[in-house]
């Protein structure tokens, strides 16, 4: 496992002072990582958060949520846990259950790094996660850019120590310091694709290339290397940005070398904040259309792109709809939100009518933000209840619900500003501390 920590070393990947929250789901990989983190952390002058997402997708989801904040309660490390419904997400998004469980894991730790709880995200993932991530991207149709694989870091906020150590290396490791740890059944299940070439494929070629898995990594380096050369080819003055959702590329440009064209269609995507979902057969299609379309021809590519022409140039559009960002720390105050109103924080007696709470049981970290898929709250008289169905059952109108800020702490709700607080905040006749909660 010291390969971990010269990774961390000569990739800077961890600074002092910083607070890395470490995706922990319980199993042999990220126990490992937490625990060899919790190691390192006054020697490198950093402090580690355990962060656990529990998917909904298992019945023993919520048990391993508790193995884990156990463990870290016994082990003196802050933990935060999530829950969210990836069925239902991915059933409103129209993804795969895969797709719907990542988009939810990276949401979760997006907002932990933009309300300052983390500064980065450490993920388990290791050498033989690559070699699958690798011929899962082949398999796919990708090209060399597919073919580097997972970076160790990942837009300054996601950092991989464990990508060069083997699993063996893990479980000897797990086995020596005698770390539990929990099993995903799912894991088992082939219908993933992930697993099926996890248990099927690499199993029956390292059985006759036993060097595979390191082999395909010096693969994934060497793609790397020489997609970052030709990436510093591309002439990028090329685009031309018209705000953050639209940029245009001229029709001449798709005349050179592919190679080259396709790496600027994805810059331009990533400019207009697109990072996934865009295949080369998309490519191929906006290349047709620069070279051979008619003016004011449209395509529609994932992730809510539209693609024109226009006379001598492609316009690429992202049409999705911006997801509003609320983050105010609690605390005596005002502080305007947009098409809904004024939010008024006031110290107040504890006789005063409204919506009074004690501050003396409010987790530290809450703070104000909109709501977000798997919040909940206790109702007075105790009992959890989905926010979604605590909002229609006060008759909040859809179309509102989104602007209406929540007092939360992670999943949990303790105020909805306006219309209720959570039965864990209530005042009573030992109350001291009490804050008002005023909507003008």
């Amino acid at each position: 496992m010291e390969k971990i920590y010269k990774t961390i070393v000569e990739n800077n990947l961890i600074r002092k002072g910083e607070t890395i929250g470490v995706a922990v789901s319980g199993g042999q990989d990220s126990m490992a990582l937490l625990h060899y983190l919790a190691s390192l952390q006054s020697e490198l002058d950093f402090e580690i958060v355990a962060i656990h997402v529990d998917h909904s997708l298992r019945e023993t989801s919520a048990q391993d949520a508790l193995f884990v904040i156990n463990y870290c309660k016994k082990n003196h490390i802050r933990a935060y846990k999530f829950k969210v419904d990836v069925k239902k997400l991915a059933e409103e998004n129209g993804s795969s259950i895969e797709t719907a469980a990542r988009d939810a894991r990276y949401g979760v730790f997006q907002s932990l790094v933009a309300r300052g709880i983390v500064d980065k995200v450490a993920l388990a993932h290791h050498a033989q996660d690559q070699a699958e991530t690798i011929l899962l991207h082949l398999f796919r149709g990708a090209g060399i850019s597919g073919a580097r694989g997972m970076e160790i870091e990942k837009q300054k906020i996601y950092i991989r120590p464990m990508l060069s150590v083997g699993k063996e290396e893990i479980i000897r490791y797990v086995t020596d310091n005698e770390i539990p740890f929990v099993e995903d059944e799912t894991n088992s299940m082939d219908t993933f694709q992930r697993n099926f070439i996890r248990n099927k494929i690499l199993p029956l070629v390292t059985s006759r290339f036993p060097g595979a898995i390191t082999a395909l990594n010096s693969f994934a380096q060497a793609c790397r290397e020489d997609d970052d050369y030709i990436n510093s080819q591309v002439v990028t003055d090329a685009l031309t940005v018209e705000g953050p959702k639209t940029v245009k590329i001229p029709c001449a440009y798709f005349l050179n070398p592919q190679p080259l064209s396709t790496r600027l269609v994805f810059k331009a995507l990533e400019t207009i904040g697109v990072y996934k979902d865009v295949e080369r057969r998309h490519i191929e299609l906006i290349k047709e259309l620069a070279l051979s379309g008619q003016n004011g021809s449209k395509l529609k590519l994932p992730m809510q792109v539209s693609v024109f022409k226009e006379y001598d140039y492609i316009t690429l559009t992202n049409e999705q709809k911006e997801r509003k960002i609320l983050n105010v720390k609690f605390r005596c105050g005002s502080f305007e939100v947009e098409n809904f109103g004024k939010v008024t924080v006031k110290r107040v007696e504890p006789k005063v009518e409204g919506l009074v709470l004690d501050a003396k049981k409010l987790p530290k970290e809450a703070s104000w933000r909109f709501r977000r898929e798997g919040d909940y709250i206790t109702k007075f008289g105790g009992g959890t209840q989905k926010l979604k169905t605590y909002l229609s059952q006060k008759k909040i109108p859809l179309r509102q619900r989104d602007f209406v800020p929540v007092l939360a702490e992670g999943s949990e709700v303790f105020v909805v500003a306006g219309y209720g607080i959570s039965d864990k905040v209530r005042i009573d006749e030992k109350t001291k501390q009490a804050y008002q909660i005023i909507v003008s």
